[in-house]
């Protein structure tokens, strides 16, 4: 049986107040970071301290005024993910919050060093998105800080919040419980979810909820076993997935309403998963599926977008890729149909049945025609290997569209050549691994303050 948290109580308080008026920026933020007791050194605390300062400045609009109340409100303890550990807090003024957040990385010596800081809701919720791997953070109430982040994320579903701390069951029960609340005061019907049919998934949603729901379908397009599919979304869940691959919420025996299921889902479900449901008087019962955040499409949103969102949404479809690549993800089926365009403006990738780890794949090119009936000929003149692929292929069938590909060749063309995916594939093999922040490089103290002196350097 599960356990509420929501009671519980500590010894010590969940976050540690700084008041910077009464003992100055500097030293408050000094002992804001002091109070983490890291035992690796700093490369350069002053020059960083500066740094935040500067960015704060930067911030807030000339003559903002300090309250009475004014305070740096930050949690205990910090939060893991990756390469970084993250500072989580809010500045209280005057009765409003400022959501922050400081990366703190190391450097090739194992010092430690602030790679910027982060402001508002939006840069808050980037940290925390679900296309993103967890974090690991020691906690001794975990509803406590569930509540102060939602403080920062207001818009974040609790639900969300408790699976990115690593809390997949409770989570699980408040997104259910999310949407038996969401069933009685709605009125639409769940439908096949727009989009091109998938071979492997059947996938459908609510329209005024904002997820998709998917299950594996009896009759597929491909020869892969529902144990196989399985497994791969097992492992895309618990891999590193770089904020470019949807995470996915599995529940068994799951009870829809039967008159609020349209008649052609229903159809849909009877044909292609018939084992998968159970008619129980009122209800349609799901043996088995999986439930994501819902996106737009890529092929759609393509097909819909102006000129400006077109050109955006090909840099972070190659974007995507390259991130995936950097995280030993191979996509396999790189469709436009099976990459969403999110909310945020952000493209991640949702279908892992053709998942694999960049290092068990064999990126070739294709070898020269031996004769003019070899480059005539529909079948292949060379032999092709069970995890062989051929970047060159891909442009075949991503950029049949002219406007994509004169777009696509001006951004991403390394994508199409073997000797990209090779060099990726050599550098994870000897242990190089790629940096994927969560946040725009433009935001890093390196690229967008220049250095401050510091009391260490002098």
């Amino acid at each position: 049986p599960g356990v509420s948290t929501e009671y519980l109580d500590a010894d010590r308080p969940s976050w540690r107040v700084y008041y910077p008026l009464t003992v100055g920026w500097r030293p408050a933020l000094r002992q804001m970071i002091i109070d983490f007791g890291l035992a690796c050194p700093f490369v350069d605390i002053e020059r960083d301290l500066s740094l935040v300062q500067a960015a704060a400045r930067e911030h807030f609009p000339p003559g903002f005024v300090y309250a009475a109340d004014c305070q740096l409100q930050v949690l205990r303890t910090l939060f893991f993910r990756n390469k970084g550990a993250y500072l989580i807090g809010r500045f209280v003024n005057d009765g409003e919050l400022l959501p922050f957040a400081v990366p703190i990385l190391r450097d090739s010596q194992g010092r430690l060093y602030l790679d910027t800081v982060l402001f508002g809701s939006e840069r808050i919720e980037a940290l925390f998105n679900f296309a993103r791997a967890y974090f690991m953070v020691d906690m001794d109430v975990p509803s406590a800080y569930v509540r102060f982040l939602k403080t920062l994320m207001p818009t974040k579903p609790e639900s969300e919040l408790y699976t990115m701390l690593g809390f997949h069951k409770q989570g699980k029960t408040l997104f259910y419980r999310d949407l038996l609340q969401h069933l009685k005061y709605s009125h639409d019907h769940f439908i096949v979810a727009p989009g091109i049919k998938g071979l492997v998934m059947l996938v459908f949603t609510l329209p005024s909820f904002p997820y998709v729901f998917k299950l594996i379908k009896d009759k597929r397009g491909k020869e892969i076993s529902r144990e196989f599919i399985q497994s791969q979304y097992q492992l895309v869940k618990f891999h590193d997935r770089a904020g470019r691959m949807a995470d996915t919420w599995e529940y068994s025996g799951v009870p829809f309403p039967k008159d609020r299921v349209d008649p052609g889902l229903l159809a849909e479900l009877k044909e292609f998963a018939p084992s998968q449901i159970e008619e129980e008087g009122d209800s349609i019962v799901i043996r088995h599926l999986y439930i994501e955040r819902r996106m737009v499409p890529l092929n759609i949103y393509l097909e819909q977008a102006d000129d400006a969102d077109r050109e955006h949404a090909i840099i972070e479809y190659g974007d995507a890729i390259k991130q995936m690549v950097a995280a030993n993800m191979f996509p396999g089926d790189m469709l436009w149909k099976n990459f969403g365009m999110t909310r945020q403006g952000r493209v991640v990738f949702y279908d892992y049945d053709e998942v694999a780890y960049i290092t068990d794949c064999n990126f070739r090119r294709i070898p020269p025609p031996r004769t003019p009936e070899d480059e005539m000929s529909a079948e292949p003149w060379y032999s092709v290997g069970p995890h062989d692929v051929f970047p060159e292929e891909f442009g075949t069938f991503l950029l049949g569209n002219p406007r994509v590909r004169e777009l696509f060749m001006k951004h991403h063309a390394d994508l199409l050549d073997a000797g990209y995916w090779q060099e990726r594939q050599r550098r994870i093999r000897e242990g190089v691994l790629d940096d994927v922040f969560p946040y725009p490089e433009t935001l890093r103290f390196r690229n967008r303050l220049p250095a401050q002196p510091s009391a260490q350097a002098a």
